[in-house]
C-alpha cells in the first residue's frame, strides 16, 4: 500500500514484472562439406529471416590492400555465372525477398530475408552468390567509383576521422589500426584482388548458416543439404597479425580541421572481446558511465550543461581485441571543460560504488528483451553467440546474471577497463580554436585531415 502511494506521489508507476523470455527451438547441424548451419523457429509472421556468414573480413585481406573484402563483397551481389545485375533484382522481387552483401573487420556476409513459402529459391540464389560470383568488370569499375566518392567524403566528416586516429594510436601496425582505405589505395583496386579474395574466403569451412523463421527446422536442414551440400573448399590460411600498440599516459591528437563549427571529442582504450568473463560486467559499467540515454555522462554534459546532444560511451569488441571509447560533439568553447567532465565521471566511477545499479539492470534487460522481439532481433542475437564463441546457454543466462552483478563489481570492471590515466584523446576540430584547450590534457601532436602530421 505504501509504495502504491509512492507511486502516485511520484506520479510514475512502478515497473512490471519482467517477463519470461520463450525460446525457440533451435537446430544445429554441419554438412559433410563442413558448413556449419544453425536453424531457430519463430512463427510470428510467415516470414525467415539469414545470413551466411565468412568467417574472414577486411583484417584477413589486409595484406592485399585495406577494405578488400568490403569491396568483394559489395561486388558479390551484382552478378553470378547464371544471372546478371538485372536479373538478380527481378528473381527477388518475384518472389518478395531482400538480399544484401557486406563485409566488417572480422567477417564477411550474405543476408537476405523473404517469405517461408519461397525459402528454396532464395537459399538457392544465396548459394549461387556465395559460389558463382562472376564480378563483371562493369559493376566492378562502377562500385570502385563509388567507394572514391565515399573514400573523399570519409574525409570530410569529423567522427570518421577521430575513429582513424583512434585506431591507429590503439592498434598501430594490426589490422585493426586501419579503418578505410585511402583514394590511392581504392583506385589501384583490381578485379582480380577481389576474386583472390572471395576465392579464400568464400568456402564452407570457412561459414555459418544461421537462419530465424516460420518453418519446421526438419524440412530446412534437408533444404539446405539439398543446395549447399555440394559446395567444396577449405579454411583459409591465417597469418599471423602484427602486435598492437600499447600507449601510455594521456596524450592528445588534434586532427586540424580549418574553420570547424565544433568539435568531435573521442577518447580511448584497450578493453576486451566477448569471450572474456567481464564482458557483462563492463558492459553494465558502460551502460551507467555513457552507454544509455540517462547515463551520467549524457545527465552531466547534455541534460545539466548543454555542451553537447549527444554524448555516448561504447565497448567495441572486435574478434582479436576490444576497446572502450566515449565520444561527444561540442562546442569549440567548451572542448576543455567537457574533457574536464568526461573525466570527472569516468573518475568517480572508479572511485565509489554506484548507488543506481537497479536503474542500469533494469535498462539493460529491457533493451536486451526488446531485441528478441523479431525474426531479425534474434538472428543478431544467435550470431553473436556463434561468431563469438559463447557458451550455449548465453542468452537464456544474460538477464540473470546481469542481476546478480553488484556494485563492487562494477568498481572493479571500472577500474580495470575506463583507464582513465592512459586514455588516449582524439579531438577533431579548428586547430587555432582549441589546441590550447586540448593542450591542457596531455602531450600534444597534431595532424591533418589526409593524416599527415602536422607538429
Amino acid at each position: 500500500m505504501a509504495s502504491r502511494a509512492l507511486e502516485i506521489a511520484n506520479g510514475v508507476p512502478g515497473l512490471a514484472p519482467e517477463r519470461a523470455v520463450s525460446w525457440p527451438k533451435r537446430t544445429k547441424a554441419r554438412l559433410s562439406n563442413g558448413l556449419e548451419v544453425i536453424l531457430a523457429e519463430a512463427h510470428a509472421i510467415p516470414k525467415f529471416h539469414g545470413e551466411l556468414f565468412f568467417r574472414s573480413g577486411n583484417a584477413a585481406a589486409i595484406h592485399r590492400a585495406p577494405g578488400l573484402a568490403e569491396m568483394a563483397a559489395t561486388v558479390v551481389r551484382t552478378g553470378t555465372t547464371k544471372r546478371a545485375s538485372r536479373q538478380i533484382e527481378e528473381d527477388l522481387r518475384r518472389i518478395g525477398a531482400d538480399l544484401s552483401s557486406g563485409a566488417g573487420a572480422d567477417t564477411s556476409a550474405i543476408s537476405f530475408s523473404g517469405l517461408s513459402e519461397f525459402a528454396e529459391p532464395l537459399l538457392v540464389l544465396v548459394n549461387e552468390l556465395a559460389r558463382e560470383a562472376s564480378f563483371p568488370e562493369g559493376e566492378f569499375e562502377r562500385e570502385r567509383r563509388q567507394k572514391l566518392e565515399e573514400v573523399k567524403l570519409d574525409r570530410t566528416q569529423p567522427g570518421f576521422l577521430a575513429s582513424e586516429r583512434l585506431r591507429k594510436i590503439l592498434f598501430g601496425a594490426h589490422p585493426y589500426g586501419q579503418v578505410s582505405p585511402s583514394e590511392e589505395q581504392v583506385a589501384a583496386y583490381k578485379r582480380e584482388d577481389l576474386q583472390a579474395v572471395y576465392r579464400e574466403f568464400y568456402t564452407p569451412e570457412n561459414a555459418l548458416l544461421l537462419l530465424v523463421g516460420d518453418f519446421d527446422s526438419t524440412e530446412m536442414l534437408e533444404t539446405a543439404g539439398k543446395v549447399f551440400g555440394t559446395w567444396t573448399g577449405k579454411k583459409p590460411e591465417t597469418r599471423a597479425p602484427a602486435a598492437v600498440s600499447d600507449p601510455r599516459g594521456r596524450r592528445v591528437y588534434l586532427v586540424h580541421v580549418p574553420k570547424a563549427v565544433q568539435t568531435q571529442i573521442l577518447a580511448g582504450c584497450h578493453a576486451i572481446t566477448r569471450k572474456h568473463p567481464d564482458w557483462l560486467k563492463l558492459g553494465l559499467t558502460n551502460s551507467l558511465y555513457g552507454g544509455a540515454f540517462n547515463s551520467r555522462l549524457v545527465m552531466n554534459i547534455r541534460e545539466d550543461k548543454g555542451y553537447t546532444y549527444s554524448p555516448r560511451s561504447g565497448v567495441t569488441a572486435l574478434r582479436q581485441h576490444g576497446y572502450f571509447s566515449v565520444s561527444a560533439a561540442v562546442r569549440n568553447d567548451v572542448v576543455a571543460a567537457s574533457l574536464t567532465e568526461i573525466f570527472y565521471e569516468m573518475d568517480k566511477l572508479r572511485s565509489l560504488p554506484v548507488p543506481e545499479l537497479a536503474d542500469a539492470q533494469n535498462y539493460l534487460t529491457g533493451v536486451f528483451s526488446m531485441g528478441l522481439a523479431t525474426q531479425d532481433g534474434l538472428l543478431s542475437q544467435f550470431s553473436t553467440v556463434a561468431l563469438n564463441e559463447l557458451p550455449d546457454d548465453y542468452l537464456e543466462t544474460y538477464r540473470q546474471k546481469i542481476r546478480a552483478l553488484t556494485p563492487q563489481d562494477l568498481l572493479e570492471a571500472a577500474r580495470k577497463y575506463l583507464d582513465s590515466a592512459n586514455m588516449q584523446i582524439v579531438v577533431v576540430g579548428d586547430r587555432a580554436r582549441i589546441e590550447s584547450q586540448a593542450a591542457l590534457f596531455g602531450e600534444l601532436q597534431i595532424y591533418d585531415a589526409q593524416g599527415a602530421k602536422l607538429s
